[in-house]
């Protein structure tokens, strides 16, 4: 494995950099301060990302994107992670799941979507059913030629911004050995269909500007073309595609991580206490040797899963784990750049008591770190029959 940088990937990374330091970090106050992300600065991120040639890298050439592999595409979501969702997220990458559009979703939804004109979001999570996905109550019946859809899905990343939902609602139900077990399909339904509703979500203390929404559904009426997939086939959708979004969270968590290590690092070389510059005492300089060697163990793990990927070979477990250290990684790094600033860590003058909030999060969506634990030590068992 060579994780060295060549000079396509070297330019794809300045590029990104220089975009988010240039078009995005001086609006991370505003941002922080008003909870809101502007509509006309959001169309502004959007027309100059597409003009830099950095909107949808994720999606293939053929279908208009970057066509970024999953390496570079890690390197740049690093790049992305200096800043906060809320601004860094308008320069879209697309869900991967879209790739499974066919027919006529390919013109309505998949090409539109990486060319900026349409901006999705995902559902899956419901007040009763969050790391048990199997649990989800919000259902689809088949009525001929159409779906209808009842039920909440909560928790909606930036659904504000979005025009349709790729929604994942159970639509029957199987027996097996451990009892019945709901059939999950995916839907692509627009917001503009009678019977949807979106409602603010819940203040939460990581990502502000980066909105969660509800999402209500009351006898909505989807075309069955609007089908992702095979009818009761949502999962193989889901898991042919989602670990993707998992590479995306740990990396950009290496991102959120450099940026509070810098923060520390030059209070460290630069703050004076009992006449020495503060680095030079062990308690402060161990701290960072620390928090250098998190950071690196983490990027070798998300490299790793994105190299794997790149050659088709990643499984569920490499980009659990993946994501499983950097999240945590990030927590400890950004807890202990506090720690070396002191009261000055906490003050909203400087990014780490955003970084620090924002981090928490990490560990909870895209599937939880139990969920990560879960998946790696099956993967593990599995094949001892255990």
């Amino acid at each position: 494995m060579d994780f060295s940088i060549d000079d396509s990937q070297e330019m794809v990374v300045d590029t990104v950099r220089a975009f988010v330091d240039r078009e995005l970090v001086p609006y991370e106050e505003e941002v922080e301060r008003t909870g809101e992300v502007r509509p006309d600065l959001v169309e502004q991120i959007r027309q100059r990302s597409l003009n830099a040639g950095i909107y949808a890298a994720n999606m293939p050439v053929e279908m208009g994107g970057g066509g970024l592999d999953d390496l570079t595409l890690a390197m740049a979501e690093r790049a992305f992670g200096w800043t906060g969702y809320a601004l860094q997220y308008i320069v879209a990458r697309p869900s991967n799941i879209l790739r499974a559009c066919a027919g006529d979703q390919v013109e309505q939804y998949l090409l539109p979507t990486v060319r900026g004109e349409r901006v999705e979001c995902l559902a899956m999570s419901e007040p009763d059913a969050g790391s048990d996905l199997r649990g989800m109550t919000c259902r689809a019946e088949r009525r001929g030629d159409h779906f209808l859809v009842n039920g909440t899905k909560h928790f909606i990343s930036h659904a504000d911004l979005a025009d349709y939902v790729i929604l994942f609602a159970a639509t029957g139900v199987v027996d097996s050995d451990r009892g019945p077990r709901k059939l999950i399909s995916s839907l692509l339904v627009d917001f503009d269909t009678p019977g949807v509703e979106r409602a603010p979500g819940y203040n939460c203390v990581s990502n502000r500007g980066y909105h969660n929404f509800i999402l209500n559904f009351d006898d909505a009426r989807v075309p069955a073309a609007n089908l992702l997939g095979e009818e009761h086939r949502g999962f193989d959708v889901a898991n042919e595609w989602l670990g993707s979004t998992r590479l995306q969270v740990a990396a950009t968590c290496l991102g959120r991580a450099d940026r509070a290590l810098a923060v520390a690092l030059d209070w460290a070389v630069s703050r004076e206490q009992f006449g020495q510059r503060i680095g030079r005492f062990q308690g402060v300089s161990f701290k960072l040797a620390d928090m250098r060697t998190r950071l690196l163990e983490a990027e070798l793990m998300t490299y790793r899963a994105a190299w794997l990927s790149a050659r088709g070979e990643m499984d569920d477990a490499d980009a659990a784990m993946a994501k499983l250290s950097a999240t945590e990684m990030l927590q400890f790094v950004s807890d202990e750049a506090i720690q070396i600033l002191g009261g000055m860590g906490l003050m909203d003058e400087l990014p780490l008591e955003r970084i620090w909030r924002d981090a928490r999060v990490d560990r909870i969506w895209d599937g939880t770190s139990e969920i990560q634990r879960h998946i790696v030590s099956r993967d593990m068992l599995r094949p001892l029959g255990a």
